[in-house]
């Protein structure tokens, strides 16, 4: 009898690859659906839709009964603090509103989205929340897996689609500062398989994982690796400093049209790398080249 499995972000750019993946994997589905966002599940016909809000659990326990597994992929890369979009509430509350869900339901197996760099003592409020979600989760009674990724790329993702609409359109691409430091970043597919082979790995329980490509690059490779995957023989690049960039963030960075916050910069100067390697080995799942890749999304654009 094929296992249900309840996905909360299941609407996200990282939640309808999930999806896929477990569908492919035979097992049954049933998404938590904001009300509004019914439409980004168009053309998932094989699963079941459940209205409503990590922020409000209460009423959810029976559709979650019955699940073999709960799997919490929501979260937030920038807050908008005046409609109550904050860390604290996406990443923290959430979480433990779902462990207390999963555990309500009598569901134990749960698994976990959270993010590379994630540590008590992070520069960035992102990590600072995200180890307190995590937090939440090992202090459970639940089946725990956690992942961290590093930068998940595909069609429709947020950072490789802007950087290569860049290089595309305009002559010069800017670099904050050196450029230097590193990333590992890792398909969203290969993400996505992780997420349903880690609900048939018993070995994965109270684990964490590093999730990232099997090599870190600077991000002034990543931008030339992208421009040969679009077929441009070269990138030209000019370097900005970060000085006067952390100024006018920190200044500027609550209007609604400033591209970058105090803490993404954090995050971009902390760098994200990690060692993915039991990723791979517990789960099955092949290292796939980062050009490899990029070819697949953007060899065609």
């Amino acid at each position: 009898m094929a296992q249900r499995v309840f996905v909360t972000g299941g609407t996200g750019f990282v939640g309808k690859s999930v999806v896929r993946a477990l569908l492919a994997q035979g097992f049954l589905v049933r998404v938590l659906v904001r009300p509004g966002s019914e439409h980004d599940l168009k053309g998932f016909e094989a699963i079941d839709r459940v209205p409503g809000d990590v922020m409000k659990p209460d009423g959810l326990a029976p559709s979650v009964e019955g699940c073999s597994a709960l799997i919490h992929l929501v979260g937030i890369i920038e807050e908008q603090r005046r409609r109550g979009v904050t860390f604290e509430r996406l990443h923290v509350q959430a979480t433990r509103n779902m462990v207390a869900l999963a555990r309500a339901a009598g569901v134990k197996r749960y698994v976990q989205m959270s993010a590379l760099g994630t540590r008590p003592d992070a520069r960035a409020r992102y990590h600072r929340t995200k180890w307190q979600a995590e937090e939440a989760v090992r202090a459970s009674d639940l089946d725990w897996t956690i992942f961290r990724p590093s930068i998940i790329f595909g069609r429709g993702d947020a950072f490789v689609s802007m950087l290569a609409r860049m290089i595309k359109r305009a002559p010069i691409v800017p670099v904050l500062g050196s450029g230097r430091y590193r990333l590992q970043p890792i398909p969203v597919e290969q993400v996505a398989e992780g997420f349903a082979r880690v609900l048939r790995t018993p070995a994965a329980g109270r684990q964490t994982y590093d999730v990232a490509g099997p090599v870190p690059v600077t991000f002034v490779d990543l931008l030339d690796e992208i421009g040969h995957a679009l077929g441009r023989t070269r990138v030209r690049k000019v370097h900005v400093p970060l000085g006067p960039v952390k100024i006018m963030t920190s200044a500027l960075h609550w209007l609604p049209f400033y591209p970058v916050s105090p803490d993404q910069l954090a995050m971009l100067e902390e760098e994200s790398v990690g060692d993915p390697s039991q990723f791979f080995a517990d789960l099955g799942v092949k290292p796939q080249p980062l050009a490899v890749g990029l070819h697949r999304m953007l060899g065609r654009s």
